[in-house]
């Protein structure tokens, strides 16, 4: 870590990684020092999937938690030889090559997907009702986009997530918690900010979903929702609504825009032209449910990982850590889960970058850099981050995963085979899709002939189909016809599958809060009405 991260200019350039924090102040709270763990956290709150249990699910009924989408199709049987001279060939051979980033996808939506992943992976089942039924057939929580991560088990249950009512001082009011900053010496920010996660005396972030404390990415993503229910809550203030209903319509409100967007801002912006329309339109085909929607691994293992092909090696954080930008050390380091935000047990003041009891106020995003709110090209010390192209290349960083972690292509290659996942031929047939990949298709390219070579561009690890689908029909752009249509019909299955999604309650409903295009509700919308897009300037 730089040791001038957040103290004056030293011998090394702001921002660069140089000497870890020092030893004897780790000792002091009881942390080693590499204590910055990187590896992507994908449903370590809830159940995984299990191949015994898949391999008895037949049909499309409600199996569980987790269930499969073509119970028919023969698993795909690979070597790990075979996987692992795959996996050495998605890496990514200059993460600065700007022909690799995605012009129409900006980096914010990276890790909205990652806050999107934790919603639809939490699981709040008792562990009385986890011993009762092991597989999740019957008492498992159902799962949806319903913001539990932020909301928790609400106001009654999860107490602690919530500001004390200014009025009634001894009950809780209906907004969440927002976290302070500090201020330190480097990068000239002053002045009083809450835009941290409320944090625990030791630095554990106070919210739905710990996972959303992994990094400083998805951690500030989930402040801003947090800002924007209780900027809902402001609006609600000003209207008839009752104070003792503004929690519950304040809720409703953000869950149903949160839907609308994820539908119509993300999945749209990731999948084929039309797709969600049509299947929102003439129904889902291929993932079926009787009533309960269950996680298809198929999506959860393959379809949704497409994230991983999304990640920069660097971002342009802000003007303090544009030049150089933020590393992934950086981007975990400063978070509570991953990194070195520990509260009371940090120095105080701190005596280097990290270890810190709070997130420093020069951490604070600029959302201009992340999402497209109309930043004018040229203007000075801004970068505007795009996300990496829907690709087979994943950057070097995620080859190399610290702590042990290995390579990350391999592990999700890996675990497609022992969730017995089919190709992506066979999954294509069985979808019918009317232009499936060639053979000669996958071959293409530096990586497709190292699976050719492998003798996987006939039989083709489905993960690695959907990305090379992407890449060869889309230039990478977003996802080709099978990665569409098993993405689109799992987020539109989740939403219709909530009896409390706008999807059920009201046909044909459309955004109502303030928004650029009266009728629609993007992220960019969400920021814009939080106002609070670039806080330190």
């Amino acid at each position: 870590m730089p040791n001038d991260v957040m103290t004056p200019a030293s011998k090394t350039p702001a921002g660069r990684a140089a000497a870890t924090p020092p030893k004897e102040t780790l000792k002091t709270t009881s942390l080693p020092a590499d204590a910055v763990k990187v590896i992507p956290g994908h449903g370590i709150a809830g159940r995984h999937a299990k191949r015994d249990h898949l391999d008895t699910l037949s049909g499309n009924k409600d199996p569980g938690m987790f269930g499969r989408m073509f119970p028919k199709l023969p698993p795909l049987e690979v070597s790990d030889a075979k996987l692992q001279a795959l996996a050495d060939a998605m890496l990514d051979p200059d993460p600065a090559d700007t022909t690799r980033d995605n012009p129409n996808v900006p980096a914010g939506f990276t890790y909205l997907g990652q806050f999107i992943d934790h919603d639809i992976t939490l699981d709040l089942t008792s562990l009385s009702e986890k011993d009762k039924d092991p597989l999740g057939i019957e008492n498992f929580r159902t799962p949806s986009l319903d913001l539990d991560a932020v909301y928790g088990l609400g106001p009654d249950g999860s107490p602690h997530l919530y500001a004390r009512n200014p009025e009634t001082t001894s009950k809780h009011g209906p907004k969440l918690l927002i976290g302070k900053n500090i201020n330190v010496d480097f990068g000239g920010v002053t002045g009083a900010f809450r835009n941290d996660l409320p944090r625990s005396p030791e630095g554990f972030a106070l919210i739905g979903d710990h996972r959303n404390d992994e990094n400083l990415l998805v951690a500030q993503t989930h402040l801003a929702f947090l800002k924007f229910h209780n900027k809902v809550c402001d609006l609600l203030s000003e209207s008839p609504t009752p104070p003792a209903d503004i929690f519950a319509e304040a809720r409703r409100t953000v869950t149903w825009h949160y839907q609308w967007m994820v539908l119509h801002d993300f999945v749209e912006r990731l999948t084929e032209p039309g797709v969600v329309a049509r299947i929102l339109h003439d129904g889902r085909k291929f993932y079926r449910f009787k009533k309960t929607p269950y996680m298809p691994v198929e999506f959860s293992a393959a379809a949704y990982r497409l994230g991983h092909s999304m990640v920069r090696q660097t971002y342009s954080h802000n003007r303090v850590f544009h030049n150089p930008p933020a590393d992934f050390r950086l981007i975990f380091g400063f978070s509570g889960l991953s990194g070195q935000i520990i509260g009371d047990l940090a120095p105080n003041p701190p005596t280097g970058p990290l270890p810190v009891p709070v997130l420093p106020s020069n951490w604070i995003i600029d959302w201009r850099r992340f999402y497209d709110l109309g930043t004018l090209d040229g203007t000075p010390g801004f970068a505007f981050n795009h996300a990496r192209k829907l690709d087979p290349f994943l950057v070097p960083e995620l080859h190399t995963l610290p702590g042990g972690g290995g390579n990350l292509a391999f592990r999700n290659l890996k675990r497609g085979v022992n969730l017995g996942l089919p190709s992506g031929q066979d999954v294509a047939k069985a979808m019918r899709i009317k232009n499936p990949l060639t053979p000669e298709e996958i071959a293409s390219g530096p990586d497709g002939q190292v699976a050719k070579k492998q003798g996987l561009h006939k039989e083709t690890p489905l993960w690695y189909y959907i990305l090379k689908e992407a890449q060869v029909r889309h230039n990478g752009e977003r996802l080709g016809p099978v990665g569409s249509i098993l993405v689109s019909e799992v987020f539109v299955g989740l939403i219709h599958g909530d009896t409390k999604s706008f999807l059920w309650q009201a046909k044909n409903w459309k955004p109502t809060l303030p928004s650029a295009k009266p009728g629609t509700f993007l992220m960019t919308d969400l920021l814009r009405l939080v106002d609070d897009i670039n806080p330190i300037g």
